[in-house]
């Protein structure tokens, strides 16, 4: 990770694993980063609910976009279509300046099939990753700018962020 970087560290434990606590942080650190032309960009689905809700948060005029990873993963045969959320970007993708916005990353194959996704509707100028939990493990060279925590989780577990109907985030860790 470049020094650079913004990281809120947090240690593994209770804290780790407050979703509602760790979107404070990521709000905290994603403040700086979102300029007047700026467009917040969910990835489908935990990415966009943290979209949606940090556009509201920050008084973002419009919509956030979302984003799908379905017609580009590598696991495409294995995985199938999605029938959850499709791609809809209410901006020109030309020349833009994203913020991409991820629930947990992890091997970083979900961040490069929304990458090419991204770039079949154009060409932005700058495109930067925030995630609520990076968990290491990376396969792919991706790096988030932001990560509100850093934890690691054994192989045959994964971790998900789940909405409540009021909103309010938690995490699910499920063996694998």
């Amino acid at each position: 990770m470049s020094s650079s970087a913004r990281v809120a560290e947090t240690a593994v434990g209770a804290l780790a694993l407050d979703a509602e606590a760790l979107y404070g942080e990521l709000l905290r650190a994603v403040r700086p980063l979102v300029g007047p032309q700026t467009q917040l960009v969910g990835i489908v689905s935990g990415g966009q609910w943290l979209a949606d809700r940090l556009h509201a948060d920050l008084g973002r005029p419009g919509q956030a976009g979302a984003i799908s990873s379905a017609m580009h993963r590598d696991d495409f045969a294995k995985r199938g279509l999605a029938a959850t959320g499709q791609t809809s970007l209410p901006f020109e993708v030309d020349g833009a300046d994203i913020l991409l916005l991820d629930d947990v990353l992890y091997t970083g194959r979900t961040i490069r099939a929304v990458l090419n996704e991204l770039f079949d509707y154009g060409r932005p100028a700058c495109v930067r990753l925030a995630v609520l939990v990076d968990r290491g493990g990376r396969e792919l060279p991706v790096a988030a700018e932001v990560a509100a925590a850093r934890l690691a989780l054994p192989d045959t577990q994964s971790l998900e962020l789940a909405r409540e109907d009021s909103g309010r985030f938690s995490f699910r860790i499920e063996k694998i």
